[in-house]
Formats: structure tokens, sequence, C-alpha cells
């Protein structure tokens, strides 16, 4: 897919960078710095999509011409957001709540073109079923360093992440990160004439 006009990633994850690379996409990336407090009240999926947009659309300001994609990604469990973990003690109580359990993953997509004022976000859902995890493989996993920059302090397309997942009912990527046919869907709907031929 071509698009006419330069597309910028408002996101500095690594997972959605190189998903967006395998689609093809030629991109910049420039992250956006926000404070990712849930307001009060604020449902799970209000708070990715609003976040998403905030990226998207702080990227947007100086870059009028752009197409800016922004993401958000959060995890549920019993009503509870997820983000991700600030120590390696909190990614260890994550990881504990989460083991032998179902919970939801919540990712929004944003697209924000601001020559054309327009502005298009919508949330993805996936429900994830762990395995029983044990103390040792937790920890193990948290000393690895990969759940840190993770909501729910674990990634799926991690070599150990992946083995603590028994089944998902939805999209594989909207749990990595980036749901890639929700991405295409909008793309070709509301921006169809940002795509060349």
């Amino acid at each position: 897919m071509i698009l006419l006009a330069p597309l910028i990633l408002a996101s500095a994850s690594p997972r959605r960078k190189s998903l967006l690379a395998a689609m093809g996409f030629d991109f910049t990336c420039l992250p956006a710095h926000l404070n990712e407090d849930p307001f009060p009240n604020e449902s799970p999926t209000d708070m990715a999509c609003r976040l998403a947009v905030e990226k998207a659309s702080t990227i947007a300001k100086n870059n009028e011409t752009a197409l800016v994609l922004g993401s958000d990604t959060t995890v549920v469990l019993d009503g509870k957001m997820l983000g991700k973990p600030a120590t390696e003690a909190e990614a260890i109580t994550m990881l504990r709540l989460l083991s032998g359990r179902t919970h939801e993953v919540i990712t929004s997509v944003a697209l924000v073109h601001n020559a054309s004022s327009r502005c298009v976000v919508e949330p993805s859902s996936t429900s994830v079923k762990f395995d029983t995890l044990d103390d040792a493989r937790i920890k193990e996993y948290v000393a690895s360093g990969s759940p840190m920059d993770k909501a729910g302090s674990y990634g799926i397309q991690d070599d150990q992440g992946a083995f603590f997942v028994r089944e998902i009912h939805g999209d594989y990527y909207t749990v990595v990160g980036l749901p890639l046919n929700l991405l295409h869907r909008m793309l070709t709907g509301s921006f169809k004439d940002l795509i060349g031929k």
C-alpha cells in the first residue's frame, strides 16, 4: 500500500515499528510523550481511544500534511487497568494477577490528518487466557527485562511471554499493540483518497 501523504508513527514502540515496516510502509517515528494516567471514572476503552488521539494530535500539530498514527494499549482484569509496570516488583504482581485467568487487551488506533481536518479513532479488543504460572517462571521472565515497557507486564510476541498464553479470542495483533486489520480498514475507508494506485 502506497500512501500519498507522509506517514508518522507517534510512538517509540519497537513492536509497532516492526509491524508497520512489515506492511511495507515508509514512515517516520516521532514519539508523543504524554501523561498516560486515566481520568476519574474513565473506562479502559475510552482511555485507550483518548490517548491514541492525543498522541496522534500532538504530533500532527507540527506536521500538517502528514498522516499521523497514534495507538494505545491497555490490559484489563476484573475492570482494573494494568499499564506498564514501574518496577520489577510491580511486574511480578501483575503477572501473578494474570496467572491462570482470562483478561482483556484493548488497543485503540487513531489516524489524524490536519490538512484535511480528519481524526478517526477505533478500538479493538481481544481476550487472552493465561496458563497458571509459578513464581520461578514469573521472576525469570521479569529478570529478562522484557515486561518493563509493556502493558500488563508481558509481550505475546516474546519468546517467553508467548508461552504464558493458553488461548486468545480476537485479533492477535491487538495484543501485540497494533491491530493490522483495523488499521487497513481505517486507511481504505476514511483515508482512501490518500492511498496511491
